[in-house]
């Protein structure tokens, strides 16, 4: 792991590449191993600037990355995407296309994109995506933007993985309210009108202007940050260094007032929680199938509530 860790510091990609594989692995060996790992660079990790990036699908969010991507690796900027692909409830599957979208930033030696499917992880984002992170940023990554699933409202937990929340939204798509949301507006650092070309651009404007007055109706995350509405063309890379320049001013301010570690550090505790449910969970699962197939069948038969189903199975495997 020794090895492996000097590796990423170094920059290899291969190497990345595999500690990624391996922290994503559901083997128990493999699980052991990417602890060592993640133990071995913990200390060569936080020198960076996260942000998490969603909007609906169509939004523009692969055009976007890209095209900021591209004009932050010009100015000697190293960047790594990772991108959440939404896992088929069916075959369990996942298509991992977004090197293929992002196809000029792929092959730009300063960029690093990792496509990773959600595995049914709930809130836009993978089970592993805060590790990977810390791999990204052992290995000397100034800006890792994480791209969620695109679906909707429920895309938040990935506000509790990074440093600033950028929102993207689109204009002339019907209902300008479905994109102004108070429980994903209150979350966001940073909301961005893509497509403000051609046609569209008087459509942007009304966006942009009804934005900004859904903010002024919302308590402000920080009293030190005003979220700020841009209007942007991804496609004809149009305000892009407006943008850049709203995540440095935000960067500053917030390490200016303690809020940039703050931050960081109560992301990490609330990470305690959210690993804890999943390793219930798996033991639950590993310890306890052929009791938990026969709850499923009481549920199924209304012998059961599912609550006194579950509150049965966690006390047949932890006890009173």
């Amino acid at each position: 792991m020794s090895e492996i860790g000097d590796n990423i510091r170094s920059g290899n990609r291969r190497a990345i590449g595999k500690a990624i594989t391996l922290i994503e692995s559901s083997r128990a060996d493999h699980q052991k191993e990417a602890q060592e790992l993640l133990s071995e660079i913990l200390p060569h990790t936080g020198n960076t600037i996260r942000i998490g990036m969603t909007g609906v699908p169509g939004v523009g969010k692969s055009t976007f990355i890209e095209s900021f991507g591209k004009m932050l690796t010009s100015m000697g900027i190293k960047v790594a995407v990772l991108a959440v692909d939404p896992s088929s409830q069916i075959t369990g599957g996942s298509i991992l296309g977004d090197k293929t979208r992002m196809e000029e930033l792929a092959r730009d030696d300063m960029a690093f994109i990792r496509p990773t499917p959600s595995k049914g992880t709930l809130g836009g984002t993978a089970r592993y995506t805060r590790e990977a992170m810390m791999v990204l940023e052992a290995a000397g990554y100034d800006v890792i933007i994480v791209e969620t699933v695109g679906v909707g409202q429920s895309e938040v937990a990935v506000a509790d993985l990074v440093d600033m929340f950028v929102l993207l939204l689109s204009p002339g798509g019907g209902d300008e309210l479905q994109g102004i949301k108070r429980g994903i507006m209150e979350l966001a650092d940073l909301i961005i009108i893509n497509k403000a070309d051609g046609d569209f651009i008087n459509s942007a404007k009304i966006a942009a202007a009804d934005c900004r007055n859904a903010l002024h109706l919302m308590k402000a995350k920080s009293s030190d940050w005003v979220v700020d509405v841009l209007e942007i063309s991804a496609l004809n890379k149009t305000g892009l260094e407006n943008i850049w320049q709203k995540v440095c001013l935000f960067k500053d301010v917030m390490k200016k007032n303690g809020s940039f570690e703050q931050r960081r550090e109560q992301q990490d505790v609330s990470a305690i929680w959210s690993e804890l449910n999943e390793l219930i969970l798996d033991k639950i699962k590993q310890q306890k199938p052929e009791k938990l197939k026969s709850f499923e069948q009481l549920v199924k038969n209304k012998k059961i509530t599912p609550l006194a189903a579950a509150e049965e199975l966690l006390r047949s495997t932890f006890g009173e």
